[in-house]
C-alpha cells in the first residue's frame, strides 16, 4: 500500500531512542563509568553490591543478585531449585524465546498454557490441568510491562507444592495489587538489556528472592558454583553482573519511576487518540500498574499496516511473530498449529508502536495520523 503522506511532511520516528535518555543523564553516567575505570575493579566491584541492595529495596525483596543477563537470571533460578532432566515447567507460549530457552537449557521440558486475549499473559484457569507429578515450576511472564494474574497462580502453586519464577524482564516497576513485580513468587527475574525500561550498556540481569538459602545458592551458581574460591560444591555458570553495568544502573534506578510514569502518559495519549479507530489498544487490568515497556496494538491487516508505517519512516516491530510452541527447535514437543489459538492469533495481529519516555507529542501525532491514513484507505 502506498503512502498518502507527502515526502515533505514525513518525519522519522524510532521505536526507541536510547540516545535521548543518555543525553539527559550524560554527566552522571560518564562519571559512574569513570569511577570504575579509575578503580579497575571490573568484576564484582563494590558497585555491584550497592546496586543489588538498592534493587532489592526497590522491588521489596530481601535479596537481589546481579547476574549477566535476564536469560541467565531464569536459568540460575531453575538450577537453584534443582530443576532439570525429567522435570516440567509450565509457562506462556507468547514471550521472548529466552523464557523457553532457559527451561530447555536447564534440561527440563516446557509445557505451554494459552494466554488471555486482553492482557496477553498466561491464563491461570488453564494451568492446573497441565500439572502432573513431573511439574516443578510455573514461569508466568509479565508481558509488555503488565503483571500476570498472580494470586490464582500462587494459589495453584501452593496447592501442588511447586515453585513460581516470575519472568519480570519487561516489567520492572510494574505492580499487581500494590505488590511489585518480581516480589511475589519464589524468584523474580529481571533483564537490563539496553532497550528495557531500566537498561544497561549491554547485557545484565537480576534474580530477586526472599529466601536466604536460595539467595546464597544463586551467589554461588553465578561464579561457577564456587565457595570459597577454587572449591566447587555445585556446578554453576559464569553469570556475574559487570561492575560497569552496575555503576550505570545505580544512576538509572533513581529515574525509573519517572520514566515509567512518562511511559504511562505516552501510552494514555495513544489510547485516547486511537479509541475510535478500528483496532485494539492495550487493555490495562484494573488491579495492575502497567509500565508499558511496549505499546502493542492489535489490528487485522497487521502486515499491511507495518508496510505503511515503514514507508512513512515510522519504526514498528512484531513481538512475537512465531509463538514459542511452534518454533522449529521445539518440534520435538509435538505441538501443532491450533493447539494454543489465542497465542497464535496474537502472533498474527499484534504490533508494537514507538514508545519511550522522551517521545514527543509531535512524533506520537504523526504515528496516530499515519495509522488513521492507513485505516481510511483500507476501509475504502
Amino acid at each position: 500500500m502506498s503512502s498518502a503522506v507527502s515526502e515533505k511532511t514525513k518525519i522519522r520516528v524510532p521505536l526507541v531512542d536510547l540516545r535521548r535518555q543518555y543525553r539527559g543523564i550524560k554527566e552522571e553516567i560518564d562519571s559512574a563509568i569513570q569511577d570504575v575505570l579509575d578503580s579497575q575493579a571490573f568484576i564484582l566491584g563494590p558497585q555491584v553490591k550497592e546496586f543489588e541492595n538498592l534493587f532489592a529495596s526497590y522491588c521489596s525483596t530481601k535479596h537481589a543478585i546481579g547476574v549477566s543477563s535476564g536469560t541467565d537470571a531464569l536459568l540460575l533460578a531453575l538450577k537453584s531449585l534443582e530443576i532439570g532432566d525429567g522435570d516440567e515447567v509450565i509457562t506462556s507460549p507468547f514471550t521472548f524465546f529466552a523464557t523457553i530457552g532457559s527451561i530447555c537449557n536447564a534440561g527440563a521440558k516446557p509445557v505451554f498454557v494459552d494466554i488471555e486475549p486482553e492482557s496477553y499473559n498466561i491464563r491461570p484457569d488453564l494451568i492446573e490441568k497441565c500439572i502432573n507429578k513431573k511439574t516443578k515450576a510455573i514461569i508466568p511472564v509479565h508481558l509488555y510491562g503488565q503483571c500476570a494474574d498472580m494470586d490464582p497462580i500462587l494459589e495453584i502453586a501452593k496447592k501442588h507444592d511447586i515453585k513460581v519464577i516470575e519472568d519480570a524482564a519487561q516489567a520492572i516497576g510494574a505492580e499487581y495489587k500494590n505488590r511489585k513485580s518480581g516480589s511475589m513468587g519464589d524468584f523474580g527475574c529481571f533483564s537490563f538489556f539496553p532497550s528495557k525500561n531500566l537498561g544497561g550498556l549491554g547485557d545484565g540481569g537480576m534474580v530477586a528472592c526472599n529466601s536466604d538459602e536460595l539467595a546464597e545458592l544463586i551467589y554461588m551458581l553465578r561464579i561457577h558454583g564456587g565457595k570459597p574460591k577454587n572449591y566447587y560444591p555445585v556446578l554453576g555458570i559464569n553469570g556475574r553482573l559487570d561492575t560497569i553495568q552496575a555503576s550505570v544502573l545505580i544512576k538509572k534506578l533513581g529515574y525509573i519511576d519517572l520514566w515509567c510514569e512518562k511511559r504511562r502518559q505516552k501510552a494514555s495519549y495513544y489510547t485516547e487518540k486511537m479509541k475510535e479507530l478500528n483496532l485494539i489498544t492495550p487493555n490495562v487490568v484494573n488491579f495492575n500498574k502497567h509500565v508499558f515497556h511496549l505499546y502493542v496494538i492489535r489490528v487485522k491487516e497487521r502486515d499491511k499496516l507495518i508496510e505503511h508505517l515503514r514507508a512513512n519512516n515510522i519504526d514498528c516491530a512484531v513481538h512475537y511473530p512465531v509463538p514459542q510452541h511452534l518454533q522449529k527447535c521445539l518440534s520435538y514437543l509435538e505441538y501443532k498449529e491450533g493447539d494454543l489459538p489465542e497465542a497464535e492469533r496474537a502472533a498474527k495481529e499484534t504490533l508494537s508502536l514507538p514508545i519511550f519516555p522522551e517521545i514527543t507529542k509531535k512524533e506520537q501525532d504523526y504515528v496516530i495520523n499515519t495509522i488513521k491514513d492507513f485505516l481510511s484507505i483500507s476501509n475504502n
